[in-house]
């Protein structure tokens, strides 16, 4: 045996990850962004309001500076995060096209987009937009702007050193949800009204379901051609979905939306059903009022499954509508307790229930 010592191979710690700018905090597939080693077309407001169009060169978090230039002669600048106001990459994030089409899915716009205001700590106007979801690091505020007919999303930067508060507005999913009911006795009043309701132009019913935004109802307004349906024409524009459509048709005429997260779900409702009924159907049973059993959908397609559960509960059936999100969070959430005792396991339950 060699009396020579052991030797081990010197230890290098892995290079870190290179910093990359945040990705939009939503459900939208978008195109690579670019390195951050990339020169990137960008817009710089200045702490006096003036607006520069160059080249974002270098962004280094570490030294809270960003080297620009502005495609002049001169050489480029490292400017320091507290002399600017607000950056914007100009060249925005691309929709992924869908598989047979050229187009790629609308960034959902009445679901993310919020007006927001940022507020400097001394005196000076707040900085206004509006953005599709925010992340806010210890450098400052990163924003995500809808821009091309909500086809792409511009990424925004405000640092630290410009604002002291914030605050950010409701969406118009939001905002619609506030005029859902979400009391029993409002429900049975609104059940009792859906004959005698007026019949509401269709652009009305997506907005009271929170499904367009008025920015885009406009637009559509606008741009509608002689002889198309309002309705027709956003659904081949890709702002609605055929199934949002049958939903708005329903609400038209009368159907009363719920607000399942502020709703309080009736337990000797729900028991009333064995959970594969309801799941079959995705419908959420609300309560019971004498003979009749009012049970949340998601669009009126489903109504016709309901006499499914009136056979089986003996009672007549009333389909109000709710969100498609929230009958499936309510399902989950009942799952685990009224229908716990018989159910022998959970995987698989929503698997037929597109």
């Amino acid at each position: 045996m060699s009396d020579q010592p052991l030797s081990f191979p010197t230890l290098v710690d892995e290079a870190p990850d290179r910093w990359q700018w945040p990705a939009p905090p939503l459900d939208w597939s978008h195109t690579p962004a670019p390195g951050n080693d990339c020169a990137q077309p960008c817009r710089i407001e200045t702490l006096t309001g003036k607006a520069v169009d160059g080249q974002m060169l270098g962004f280094d978090l570490a030294c809270q500076t960003l080297t620009f230039g502005d495609g002049a002669a001169r050489p480029a600048q490292s400017l320091s995060f507290s002399h600017i106001r607000r950056l914007t990459l100009t060249s925005p994030l691309q929709a992924v096209p869908r598989l047979g089409s050229a187009r790629g899915e609308r960034v959902p716009v009445a679901a993310q987009e919020r007006e927001y205001s940022l507020h400097p700590g001394g005196v000076g106007e707040p900085l206004k937009g509006r953005t599709a979801g925010h992340i806010e690091t210890p450098e400052g505020m990163y924003l995500f702007t809808p821009v091309d007919e909500e086809a792409s999303l511009q990424r925004v930067f405000v640092p630290r050193s410009s604002y002291a508060r914030y605050e950010f507005g409701p969406t118009a999913e939001e905002s619609a949800a506030k005029l859902w009911t979400a009391r029993p006795s409002e429900l049975l009043d609104a059940i009792e009204r859906q004959g005698r309701k007026p019949v509401l132009p269709i652009g009305q019913s997506l907005l009271a379901l929170g499904m367009l935004t008025k920015h885009q109802l406009d637009r559509a307004l606008a741009k509608l051609s002689d002889g198309v349906p309002l309705g027709e024409s956003l659904v081949s524009s890709g702002l609605i979905s055929k199934d949002d459509l049958q939903t708005a048709l329903a609400h038209k005429m009368g159907y009363p939306l719920v607000d399942l997260t502020r709703f309080p779900i009736d337990a000797a409702a729900v028991s009333k059903l064995p959970r594969h009924l309801v799941a079959s159907c995705r419908a959420v049973p609300l309560m019971l009022d004498n003979d009749r059993l009012i049970v949340a959908v998601d669009r009126p397609s489903r109504i016709a499954k309901l006499r499914d559960i009136e056979s089986f509960a003996r009672l007549t059936v009333v389909a109000v509508l709710a969100p498609k999100v929230q009958i499936k969070m309510s399902l989950e959430s009942l799952l685990g307790s009224v229908w716990a005792h018989n159910v022998p396991e959970r995987s698989g339950f929503f698997a037929t229930t597109a």
